[in-house]
């Protein structure tokens, strides 16, 4: 006699309130190849066709869970592998060294957030993560011709002044940071073609976007930890914010993916592969065509899991509507035009606010 699949919900917050999602209590299992597909970049720099036929391989991922991987991504295993050495580095220091860049020194919230400063599913543990992060600056940017704000500059000079004890950290960091920023600008043509519109559509957003690097270290777990209830969670069932993140994760696995069948899949590394997922956004944007899927991390293994994803936005002050080829009569647009900027400040003020209530 076949069991039957048992199912609860997961709240998520959102600027309207919070949004139930059904999820099956079954273990996670492997994706299917279609779920989240291995995609392979090489044609990204190509002609016409060969980057539309590309464009058709990450629409179908987009519209399905919202999750692929990329090989032939063109960023060098030997920066990955420096940038998680000093991922290391930083990582190791005694929590009074770590806090000399403590977030709550920057405006914009880059350095260390500590143990247990965040939690993004109120309904959920605490994340058992600690992370160490570095934003947009037009100093770093190659392509920026524009100064930045004197308050950028003072949080670079803070940033960099408090680890200048780590030799290599800042440059092998600003390093890895410029060559995803690359990569990031390349795949968002990439992602205007799988919407059927110009693949140059959002250029004008991109020249100085939102864009996130962050070092993740999240502990190992006891070994007495046993009980699948008492587990803390990595970091808890969410979204992400802005357009779409790329993420490095180490060999540890943990990653967790909401199904279109609402089971979580098991999105282990592979090897050469960053992953991608779509975030809010773009979700918007594409007037749901595309998934901003829910996902998770816990760290089952005694010894520590390392990952590095960048968030990946638009400019601020741009103001962005669905665009026109997913508006039809008989699909209006979902959505109201709104700026970058203020949807992710809002997003991150909901946060903060629900973790202080």
């Amino acid at each position: 006699m076949a069991t039957q699949t048992e199912y609860t919900h997961v709240e998520l917050l959102t600027l309207k309130g919070p949004e139930y999602r059904r999820v099956s209590t079954a273990p996670p299992r492997p994706p299917t190849n279609d779920e989240i597909p291995v995609i392979d970049l090489s044609p990204i720099d190509g002609d016409q066709q060969a980057r539309g036929e590309l464009a058709t391989k990450v629409r179908a991922a987009a519209e399905n869970t919202g999750f692929f991987y990329i090989k032939n991504h063109g960023i060098s295993e030997e920066l990955i592998g420096d940038a998680l050495s000093q991922a290391k580095a930083f990582f190791n220091q005694s929590v009074d060294e770590k806090k000399k860049v403590d977030r709550k020194k920057f405006k914009h919230f880059a350095g260390y957030h500590g143990l247990g400063s965040t939690q993004i599913n109120r309904t959920e543990s605490q994340d058992r993560k600690e992370t160490f992060s570095l934003r947009y600056s037009p100093r770093h940017d190659p392509t920026n011709t524009q100064p930045g704000t004197q308050s950028d500059d003072e949080d670079d000079r803070l940033l960099w002044h408090g680890t200048s004890h780590i030799p290599g950290l800042r440059d092998t960091t600003i390093a890895f940071w410029q060559a995803r920023l690359a990569l990031a600008r390349k795949l968002v043509r990439i992602f205007a073609l799988s919407l059927n519109l110009p693949s140059n559509y959002f250029d004008d957003v991109v020249t100085h976007p939102g864009a996130d690097g962050l070092y993740v270290h999240y502990p190992g777990t006891p070994e007495s930890t046993n009980d699948e209830t008492k587990l803390e969670v990595g970091i808890g069932s969410h979204t992400d914010i802005q357009c779409f993140t790329l993420l490095w994760q180490d060999k540890s696995g943990g990653l967790q993916v909401l199904s279109a069948a609402d089971e979580w899949l098991d999105a282990r590394p592979i090897e050469g592969t960053l992953v991608v997922n779509i975030g809010d956004f773009l979700q918007r944007l594409s007037n749901n065509r595309f998934k901003s899927t829910v996902h998770r991390v816990y760290n089952r293994q005694s010894g520590s899991r390392y990952s590095m994803p960048f968030f990946f936005g638009f400019n601020p002050e741009s103001v962005c509507a669905v665009v026109p080829t997913c508006v039809d009569e008989d699909h209006p647009a979902l959505y109201e035009p709104i700026s970058c900027g203020k949807w992710h400040r809002d997003r991150l003020a909901l946060a903060s606010n629900k973790k202080s209530a």
